[in-house]
């Protein structure tokens, strides 16, 4: 945008020194031309008074030497013609010329002539001037001059090359103010993409600064702030409430436990302790939405410090966590990754949490007899961390969906869980400036992957290139 201001105000001032300086340089030529023809024509006319007796007696007279010591002394040619257009006398360098006839036609006519009207220096040929030779009224011939028109040329590609140069000192002037009234006004709008780019990667404390460009700017970025104050307060009262509301539920929540748990002893037929069971499940249900609900909440305050950890490590600790739970299911959870510490830049405990919410998935839909691999890798400058099942997978609808809150995908309704496992991980790994992504795995099952950037000053993390396989994988099989 910055380009196209300087180039619309560079723009106007180019049509403006056109508009100024070709009337002023055509003034200069002709000027210049006026004053070559005026010095031509005294001089022709001077030639005039002296070729009359001449021309009445026969002869030249004196004008051979005049006209020899003119051509000699300013090398303009100059001839005396009669009126029959016989050539009386004329200098060494006179020669006729186009110019020349038309000039004394005019002037046997009894008029002066001088032309062209102005000397351009694209145009060659030069200044011819004539005068009538009269002699009590009558016209005995006339005088003509060919001034050569190269000095004037010069004097007039001078000039223009002057005005050039003051119209390009103005241009240049014109480019370093443009510049700066561009970057004055663009200053606020540039700040105020800046802004809007941090709060939308999560820094809600970022504002514009008020003291930039011109007073609607000005306007424009405490219009925003205000804005941006609201929607953070109203983000903030949503997360508070949240919190607050999963917190306060949790004790009454405990308390229907309690005495529905009391209640089994008193529950004598079968259906009755089968409703008691489901009753009970029920509540460890709702539990467990309320439990996602504050992981939520907090995974989203604004500001998470981000601090350096040991993905390969985390990797391993919850892979031995999950363990029991799929040998308990047939499932067989395996870790690949190299020896060496893997560090990653996070927000506290979110390679924990997200590792758990994907092997939770991973182990609760692949199925008796069914493979989860997790794996550990440097790529693109940072670590990812892979979940790979052999479960039925998400189909590209489902993918689309999969990390929004309470979703659940339509063969998995009756599958224990909130459908917020996913959401948390996406907002943690969002805080920690980082990736989650899932895709379709070959030939069946889902590849759901992790990536968190390095921490700085970090080069190759394990001496592997980047995105290189890792070498001497170990496993751990339930």
């Amino acid at each position: 945008m910055r380009r196209r201001l300087v180039i619309s105000y560079l723009l106007l001032m180019v049509l403006v020194l056109l508009a100024l300086e070709t009337p002023l340089a055509a003034t200069l030529a002709t000027r210049e031309t006026e004053r070559v023809r005026a010095d031509r024509l005294a001089d022709a006319t001077r030639f005039a008074s002296l070729a009359g007796p001449a021309l009445r007696g026969g002869g030249p007279g004196p004008l051979d030497a005049e006209l020899a010591a003119y051509d000699d002394l300013y090398g303009i040619g100059a001839a005396v013609v009669d009126r029959d257009r016989r050539t009386v006398t004329a200098s060494v360098s006179w020669k006729f010329g186009t110019g020349a006839d038309t000039a004394l036609d005019t002037a046997l006519a009894g008029q002066q002539f001088s032309g062209p009207d102005s000397v351009w220096p694209w145009v060659g040929g030069p200044l011819v001037v004539a005068v009538p030779i009269n002699d009590g009224g009558e016209v005995l011939g006339s005088v003509v001059t060919a001034t050569p028109a190269g000095k004037v040329r010069r004097t007039v590609t001078a000039w223009w090359l002057l005005l050039a140069g003051i119209g390009l000192l103005a241009v240049l002037a014109c480019v370093s103010t443009a510049f700066g009234l561009a970057g004055w006004v663009l200053r606020p709008v540039t700040e105020l993409d800046a802004v809007t780019h941090e709060i939308a990667e999560g820094h809600r404390a970022a504002r514009v600064r008020l003291r930039l460009g011109p007073p609607e700017l000005r306007r424009l970025a405490a219009s925003f702030n205000n804005m941006a104050d609201v929607v953070s307060d109203v983000m903030d009262r949503q997360r508070a409430f949240v919190a607050h509301a999963s917190h306060q539920l949790r004790n009454p929540l405990t308390a229907l436990r309690l005495r529905v748990e009391e209640l089994g002893p008193s529950l004598a037929d079968a259906d009755g302790r089968a409703e008691h069971r489901l009753a009970l499940e029920e509540t460890d249900r709702l539990a467990t939405v309320l439990d996602a609900l504050l992981t939520l909440a907090r995974a989203e305050r604004e500001e998470n410090q981000q601090v350096t950890v040991d993905a390969a490590g985390i990797a391993a600790s919850r892979v031995s966590a999950w363990l029991p739970l799929a040998r308990h299911r047939s499932v067989t959870l395996r870790l690949d990754t190299t020896d060496a510490p893997a560090y990653a830049r996070t927000v506290p405990t979110a390679v924990d949490q997200a590792l758990d919410a994907l092997i939770d998935n991973a182990v609760k839909f692949s199925g008796a007899g069914g493979e989860v691999t997790v794996t550990v890798r440097p790529a693109e400058g940072g670590i990812a961390l892979q979940v790979r099942d052999t479960g039925p997978g998400m189909t590209a609808s489902q993918l689309d969906q999969a990390t929004e809150r309470f979703w659940r995908a339509p063969d998995a309704q009756n599958v224990d869980g909130a459908g917020l496992g996913l959401t948390i991980a996406a907002v943690l790994v969002d805080a920690s400036d980082g990736r989650l992504t899932m895709r379709q795995g070959e030939p069946r099952g889902l590849v759901a992957e992790l990536w968190f950037p390095a921490p700085e000053g970090t080069a190759a993390l394990d001496g592997t290139p980047v995105d290189a396989e890792p070498k001497n994988p170990t496993a751990v099989r339930a």
